[in-house]
Formats: structure tokens, sequence, C-alpha cells
């Protein structure tokens, strides 16, 4: 990374990928072709599949543009369990993606905890609350998981609080923060969904400055948040009904969030998540991933790509 404090990426969910396959989403090529174009050097893996997962093959694409990997993403419920099978569930789709990442160069790993209602249904699949028995295992495996990837691939987990999890909230970003060990679980905050869930990225700057080890950059669009929860729509609803806003339009201020970045006084990857699936049009994203890049390079005096 360079002496710049805020390092610009993107990643495949700019482009509307939630998923490995699927026909509604940008083709890998395109993707990755259009970074270039939008004038990023750096990205994320995207869900694990998207990208080929041959290293060298990765590698040699990769390097062909010019790109750089910050990040793999995984997914986990360490609330549900931390042993036997609860575990392994875990572990075995996060060992390929450390594996992945690790290869290309990457420093990090984005962990997402699994949501608490069906995300297409609304149907809830478990209470919306953990009790102290379930808090314990979310921070025990967590701490676990972070101990693994530092120790063995030498990468560090970033727990990215999430939109219909348990951890949403202020309350539960800070209990979280709270019950899990800093040398092996930190913060990546994604600013959209601190402002879905009603907590503020500044005030986490501020309180944990030395939790906050990777951001994902993001706006909610306030009118449609407020529909959102009057209607207690699900998050890939929501999604859809526009909830995700093209910056500078939306909350919060990337201007105040960036300038606290900034003064961390160390290098910090700033990765652009806009999410958008499913694309209607792909020609819709690279001119609203281009207008970002502008707009969040013009925010910092120490911010480039």
């Amino acid at each position: 990374m360079s002496e710049n404090n805020l390092i610009i990426g993107t990643a495949p969910d700019s482009w509307g990928v939630w998923f490995a396959d699927d026909e509604k989403q940008t083709p890998w090529q395109r993707f990755l072709d259009e970074v270039v174009e939008a004038g990023y050097k750096t990205i994320e893996l995207g869900p694990y599949g998207y990208l080929p997962t041959d290293p060298a093959r990765l590698a040699d694409e990769l390097t062909q543009r010019g790109l750089s990997i910050s990040a793999g993403t995984v997914f986990t419920a360490f609330h549900r369990g931390i042993t036997g099978d609860a575990w392994e569930q875990a572990w075995q789709p996060a060992r390929q993606v450390a594996e992945l990442t690790a290869a290309l160069g990457g420093e990090h790993i984005v962990v997402i905890p699994a949501m608490w209602r069906d995300d297409v249904t609304g149907e809830a699949v478990e209470s919306g609350t953990l009790d102290a028995a379930a808090w314990a295992d979310l921070a025990g495996g967590h701490d676990r998981l972070g101990r693994i990837l530092a120790e063995e691939y030498g990468l560090k987990q970033q727990f990215h609080s999430h939109a219909d999890s348990h951890v949403c909230a202020q309350p539960e970003i800070e209990r979280f923060l709270e019950v899990t060990d800093p040398a092996f679980t930190t913060l990546c905050l994604d600013t959209g969904h601190a402002e879905y869930g009603g907590a503020s990225s500044v005030d986490l700057i501020r309180k944990y400055p030395e939790r906050i080890g990777y951001l994902h950059l993001k706006q909610i669009n306030p009118d449609i948040l407020a529909t959102v929860r009057e209607q207690d729509m699900t998050w890939a609803a929501a999604n859809i009904a526009g909830v995700m806003c093209e910056p500078p339009s939306g909350l919060p201020d990337l201007r105040q969030v960036i300038d606290e970045v900034e003064k961390l006084g160390r290098p910090i990857y700033g990765i652009v998540e806009q999410d958008m699936y499913p694309v209607k049009d792909f020609s819709v994203p690279l001119p609203i991933a281009t207008r970002t890049r502008d707009y969040l390079l013009s925010c910092g005096s120490r911010t480039c790509v």
C-alpha cells in the first residue's frame, strides 16, 4: 500500500454481483475491463467462484490489467455453534477464499454474518436477537477464525456488520467489538450498512479508532430507508427499491467519514460497494463507478486509488 491513508478500490458488488454465477450479473471479464476503464487499481474477489479460482489464471488476468486484490469475502454463522459440523461449515469455504486471497497478495478477509431472516421471503429463520450463549459463540468463532487467518495465511479478519443480521445497529456493533479480541478481529466498517442499522460511522471511527481495519464506502437513500423501516422490508427488497444510492446523494456524509479515517494516520482500504443486484442493463455500473471514484478522490487530501 502507498503512504496515502485511504486507498480507494472497488468490488464486483458495484457491478451487480452477489453470486458466483448468475445470468443477471455482469460477466467477470467485462467487470475486470470496466474496473480499469473506471480508473480503479484495487478490487475485492467478490463471491468465491465469480472470478477464476485458479491462482495462476487469475493472477494473469489481473496482471494484464494492472489490478491487485485487497480482500476476499466469506460468510459465517458462528452464533449457531462453533464446534464440529458448525465449525467445518464455516471453515471449509473460508479456507478456499483464504488460500486464493493469500496467493494473490491480498491482505484481508471480509467476514459477513448470517442473516436472521430469509433474504427472499422475509420469513424469520431464527430469533432476531442473541442470548448470552450465542454471543459467546459469535465472539469465540470469530476470534478463532481470525487467529487461523493470521497465523496460517497472514491475513487480517475484517468483520462486516450487515443488514438483517444480529450485528447491525450501533449497540450491537459496539458489543461485538467489546467481546472480541482486537488482535484477531477488527471491523470492516460498511458505511451503508451502518447507516441502514442506524449506526454512525463517524462516531464508530472516533470511539474505536484501533478497531477500524477496512472500509466499504456506500450511501443510503434516507427517504427509501424510511419506507423500508415502515414496511419492514428485507435487505434484498430494500435494494430492489433503491435504498442504496450513488454518492454523494445519500447518507452518511462520506466527506466526514474520509476526514475521520485520514486522521487515523495509517493506510486503510476504502472499497466502493454499491449494491445493485440484479443489473437490468450491463451498461449501468460503469458510469456510476467512474463518477463515484472521482467524487471520493475529491473528498480527502490523502486519498488515492
